[in-house]
């Protein structure tokens, strides 16, 4: 028998730079967001010989916020980079709120060069240290003969705990000849992380069969590994109702007979008063965060008693707020393969429970009744509610849309409604203003066929208008509705609550944005009556460029405190302030 022989990859000369790029070349990296620097200029002369797109954004927290929205719709983890010192720590932020996002992501941060480290010198910074607690791992170029082995250990690690990673790199290392080779992808990282514990799985099943009241929590590990579609056959299946996570409303169609919604801040009461009569609850590829289950409209809706089966592809999420009964750490589409699987042969024949389904259908009746009667409540001059009821009603069902946080960025969360996945991009548990619109661009860059919308209060804005210029400059055409209440709303409603209406620092001073949008080579629109929103979002979406609608919304229609345990009535002790106190009010 003739011996096959087998081919070795050998070690060719290049720079320390080429085989960066050449790294993110295998990974299917097409495009870097930041500010040019001079300290990787040597790495951004080979992108475009690379075919690499290098997006110049206005500020570096905005190219974080990118690459975590496209990272959520292409499902490739986003790539930035930026000078050492301040053009690194200007992602603080973003990187901190992709970290708990789950969202892979490789941060490319040059460092001071080897012979001048330690000495303060020009724009130094011990950037593994500031951003060692918010991400998965800061990884440090020891020598530059380890450029491409310590940027795939940043890219392995970044999609196995799904995060970003720091990929910190001496400036001096860019420079230089070293012998290397490049591998693919497959050679030193492994995607599929398989369904879990069958005997976990088994016993799942049999949890559920003998439910009364299963239902189902779909999360953004379904959205991320393409498993909606099992959801659906499992709920099927069993009759059972399906909640999304909290913010992400697509995670199951809205459209489904067995969808609820979204539970968490500002979700859907029809979700909340589903779930708490739950005995089992199978919960898809969620953490269960502590913020995304707490009380919401006075329901205290997450039951104490069920027995919660858990599923998550990281262990450290399994029990970590709730106890549960059985956790299975695995894909949530693969687990869920099996557990249908499972289903299907202990109980192959399962009639629908028409009664169940009723109860379903009246809860969501009454819930879409409640948002429409508040949405149709006057507002001077739009109520902001009634703003989001129409852009629902205006947008193509394809429309990816990214929200902010803050009143009316979340008050969206009982209104937006998706029918597939990698559609709906949340600002999630950091809540970090000036997200939606930097967010938007990155979903944009992922999936230029369908619209993309963002949803942004006006104090976020003023956080995030600048990268109206990066639009404009790269051609993204992406639609940002500006909801204009003259304050940060949010936090303006804990003043009307437990201030008497003191307002401190609530109000803001805007200049007319649709104007400042034209300035910027940007088409600008102000809306100022509630039948022109639909009108005025078709017709942004129908233009294909960069949009700002400068949407004048009512600032006294107000949603609730997004934590009421979180503040106490005021009590003052000092004679001075004794006015201030509640008991005087």
């Amino acid at each position: 028998m003739k011996k096959t022989k087998v081919k070795v990859a050998t070690k060719v000369k290049m720079t320390p730079s080429e085989a960066i790029v050449e790294t993110l070349v295998a990974e299917g990296v097409n495009h870097i967001s930041g500010i040019l620097g001079s300290a990787f200029m040597d790495l951004l002369d080979l992108l475009p010989a690379a075919g690499i797109r290098f997006i110049g954004v206005r500020h570096e927290q905005s190219a974080a916020h990118m690459a975590d929205a496209y990272t959520r719709v292409s499902g490739v983890a986003g790539v930035v980079i930026g000078q050492n010192g301040p053009g690194i720590t200007n992602m603080v932020t973003s990187v901190a709120a992709a970290n708990q996002a789950h969202t892979p992501m490789v941060v490319i941060s040059p460092s001071a060069g080897t012979p001048t480290i330690g000495w303060d010198g020009f724009q130094e910074c011990d950037q593994v240290s500031v951003f060692k607690a918010i991400t998965k791992e800061t990884v440090r170029v020891t020598h530059p003969s380890r450029v491409a082995d310590c940027l795939r250990t940043a890219f392995r690690i970044a999609y196995a705990e799904r995060g970003p990673v720091l990929f910190d790199i001496p400036r001096d290392y860019f420079y230089g000849e070293i012998e290397d080779q490049i591998l693919a992808p497959h050679q030193y990282r492994v995607d599929n992380r398989g369904c879990g514990s069958l005997e976990a799985i088994d016993k799942a099943v049999d949890l559920l069969l003998s439910a009364e009241n299963p239902v189902i929590i779909s999360g953004r590990g379904i959205v991320d590994s393409d498993g909606i579609d099992v959801v659906k056959e499992i709920a099927e299946h069993l009759t059972t109702p399906v909640a999304v996570s909290y913010m992400h409303n697509d995670a199951f169609p809205a459209y489904h007979p067995l969808a609820v919604g979204p539970i968490g801040y500002m979700g859907s009461k029809a979700a909340m008063n589903t779930l708490k009569e739950a005995d089992v609850v199978l919960a898809l590829g969620t953490r269960l965060s502590v913020f995304g289950t707490l009380p919401c409209y006075d329901i205290d809706y997450f039951p104490k008693s069920a027995k919660i089966i858990q599923v998550d592809i990281n262990p450290r999420n399994i029990a970590r707020t709730h106890p549960v009964e059985v956790g299975i750490i695995g894909d949530a589409r693969a687990a869920g393969h099996e557990i249908i699987k499972r289903l299907k042969e202990k109980a192959p024949y399962r009639k629908e429970n028409q009664e169940r389904v009723r109860d379903i259908i009246r809860e969501k009746e009454k819930w879409e009744q409640e948002l429409e009667t508040l949405a149709m409540v006057d507002g001077s001059p739009i109520n902001p509610r009634r703003a989001l009821l129409e852009l629902v009603k205006a947008v193509p069902e394809d429309t990816i849309i990214s929200t902010d946080i803050g009143n009316v960025s979340s008050t969206a969360n009982a209104y937006l409604k998706f029918n597939k996945g990698r559609q709906h991009i949340a600002a999630l548990t950091f809540g970090n203003t000036g997200f939606a619109y930097p967010s938007a661009l990155g979903a944009k860059l992922a999936n230029p066929s369908s619209p993309v919308l963002a949803i942004i209060g006006d104090g976020a804005w003023g956080m995030s208008l600048h990268e109206v210029s990066t639009a404009v400059e790269e051609n993204i055409p992406v639609v940002a509705c500006v909801f204009n209440n003259g304050a940060w709303c949010a936090e303006k409603k804990n003043q009307v609550d437990f201030y008497n209406n003191r307002f401190v620092g609530a109000d803001i001073q805007n200049p007319d944005f649709a104007e400042v949008t034209r300035s910027m080579g940007a088409i600008g629109v102000r809306v100022d009556r509630p039948e022109d929103v639909g009108p005025a979002i078709q017709e942004a979406i129908a233009l294909n460029k960069p949009v700002v609608l400068d949407i004048q919304v009512d600032g006294t229609q107000l949603a609730p405190p997004f934590r009421k345990d979180a503040l106490k009535m005021p009590v003052r002790l000092l004679p001075k302030y004794a006015h201030l106190d509640h008991r005087n009010w």
